[in-house]
């Protein structure tokens, strides 16, 4: 494995790539002027953003690869590890990058709520796809950026800058929706999926071994973020996937109660419980009753 980089500051970066530094906590990059990135792992200590508009290279990101296609939006939070993996026959990058440490947003209306972004744990092969309208809302924001950096820092500056910020994520956020409703045919096919890995999950022994199974467990094996994941099953079926996961545990549940073939605990055990008491209460917060009174009034 490849020494990991680890760059904590902007001016860091901004030197790596040959950039004059603007503000110590955030910078904004033209992807064409600016120097390459060197081929090598990093772990970055700020928030990115990554705007490309021509294929140009390849980034490794957690466990995927992924060829940039043209008008794409990447996000990176502070601790991930990226590879990037520069392609001989591609073209000169063209786009831009917004790059910001956590202290600009410290203590600020953004700073509170900056982990309802859940896409900044997206996987890259969970990118957001823009129209050229979206794309130049977007680059439209990261101007708004640049123009307040290159002024001179006033009291100003700070609720400006952040503010800006704060509304390129909330086009984002109405973006992704978007793109979860026109991939409406392939999140079926995930919900789908889902389902087939939890019924697969219940005719193994797995629930016995390892338990009961998880959201983690489902989002690594539909090779899905954990985040990801959850937005999506949100927006299809209106519940999260602990929910989803839950009520189909319940459904299984009840099954077994009506046999009357097993105790209460031994039903339990089987669904992958650690403790019967645990399932009992799932078991009344969904339904109302206990499985006993479940059973004796069926």
């Amino acid at each position: 494995m490849s020494e990991i980089i680890k760059i904590d500051s902007i001016d860091a970066y901004n030197k790596m790539r040959g950039i004059t530094t603007l503000h110590p906590l955030i910078t904004v990059i033209d992807l064409f002027t600016s120097g390459q990135m060197p081929t090598q792992t990093f772990n970055f200590g700020f928030y990115a953003i990554y705007l490309k508009e021509l294929i140009c290279g390849e980034i490794k990101y957690g466990r995927n690869t992924y060829d940039f296609q043209e008008g794409t939006l990447v996000f990176t939070a502070p601790g991930q590890i990226m590879s990037v993996q520069p392609s001989l026959d591609s073209p000169v990058p063209k786009g831009w990058a917004v790059l910001f440490h956590p202290d600009l947003v410290k203590g600020t209306a953004l700073g509170k709520h900056l982990h309802d972004f859940t896409f900044f744990s997206y996987e890259v092969h969970e990118a957001l796809h823009l129209s050229d309208k979206e794309k130049q809302l977007i680059v439209d924001c990261i101007h708004k950026i640049q123009y307040e950096m290159e002024q001179s820092i006033d009291k100003h500056s700070k609720t400006l800058i952040v503010s800006n910020i704060e509304l390129l994520l909330n086009y984002c956020t109405r973006f992704y929706d978007r793109q979860f409703i026109t991939r409406d045919n392939q999140h079926r096919d995930i919900l789908d999926r889902f389902e087939q890995l939890l019924n697969g999950y219940y005719n193994s022994d797995k629930p016995q071994h390892i338990g009961l199974p998880t959201v983690a467990y489902c989002a690594e094996n539909l090779n899905l973020s954990a985040n990801y994941f959850g937005d999506l099953i949100k927006k299809e079926t209106g519940i999260s996937p602990q929910e989803y996961i839950q009520t189909n545990i319940i459904n299984r549940a009840k099954v077994f109660i009506l046999n009357k073939e097993q105790s209460i605990s031994e039903i339990a055990y089987q669904l992958g419980f650690k403790y019967p008491q645990h399932f009992s209460r799932l078991f009344k917060l969904k339904v109302g009753l206990s499985p006993n009174d479940y059973r004796n009034n069926n």
